[in-house]
């Protein structure tokens, strides 16, 4: 490995464990439009982490237009924050492992397929902006998760090589696009089940919160063992 380190860190269902208020604002708006076989456990197993345009042309419209996407997707997540503001929480033991890693000089940045209106509105919420280096939203970069460019693009404002990063996702495209990148990652069940991760090779560990999780021990494991 690069003598540098860096963790990138999607933000829903990473940061905090809020993925289940998205899930329910997408079902609330599909059911407006005509869409009623959604529910909120197949958005979170098919298309969670997704670009908001990505998630309409997969349930709604694969044709529909930029100016559409863009105006549903304002809608859907106006509903989130309204539902969401008085219930988010920091996940158990991130502001520790934060400042643990900053600490040992590890590079942090959140690469999330959310737009910067929901970053800004988590971050300000759980009052931690300051510690991350680089932030990248969809918005920044062409294509979105299962895409590798959200995180590729992260390492590279955070000057790390991709093999020297590890990501934090709960997601399935998440996980897809770290392994894209060539990054190892660490896989949360605030989404998904232990079972959903088990063909990701470049999975090195699964946690429910970050309590468990030692820095340091983490950057020593990724740099002995590549199982990708």
């Amino acid at each position: 490995m690069s003598s540098k380190a860096a963790f990138i860190f999607d933000m829903d269902g990473v940061l905090t464990d809020n993925m289940r208020h998205h899930a329910d604002s997408w079902v609330e708006l599909f059911r407006d439009y005509g869409l009623e076989g959604l529910d909120a456990e197949r958005y979170l197993v098919e298309t969670a982490g997704m670009k908001g345009h990505d998630v309409l042309r997969y349930f709604l419209d694969p044709n529909i237009s930029a100016a559409e996407a863009d105006h549903l997707t304002e809608l859907k997540d106006f509903l989130y924050r309204v539902s969401s503001r008085s219930a988010i929480q920091p996940l158990p033991g991130l502001g520790a492992f934060l400042a643990k890693a900053a600490e040992r000089g590890i590079k942090l940045a959140i690469g999330s397929g959310a737009g910067h209106k929901n970053i800004d509105f988590i971050l300000d919420i759980l009052g931690i902006r300051s510690s991350f280096d680089a932030i990248v939203s969809a918005s920044d970069v062409e294509r979105g998760k299962p895409d590798p460019d959200i995180f590729l693009r992260a390492a590279e404002l955070l000057d790390v090589p991709p093999s020297s990063c590890i990501v934090f996702e709960d997601a399935i495209p998440g996980l897809e696009a770290a392994r894209s990148a060539g990054m190892a990652a660490i896989a949360l069940t605030t989404t998904n089940s232990r079972e959903a991760f088990s063909t990701f090779g470049n999975v090195v560990a699964i946690i429910d919160d970050f309590t468990t999780l030692d820095p340091p021990e983490l950057i020593g494991n990724m740099s002995e063992s590549k199982t990708f």
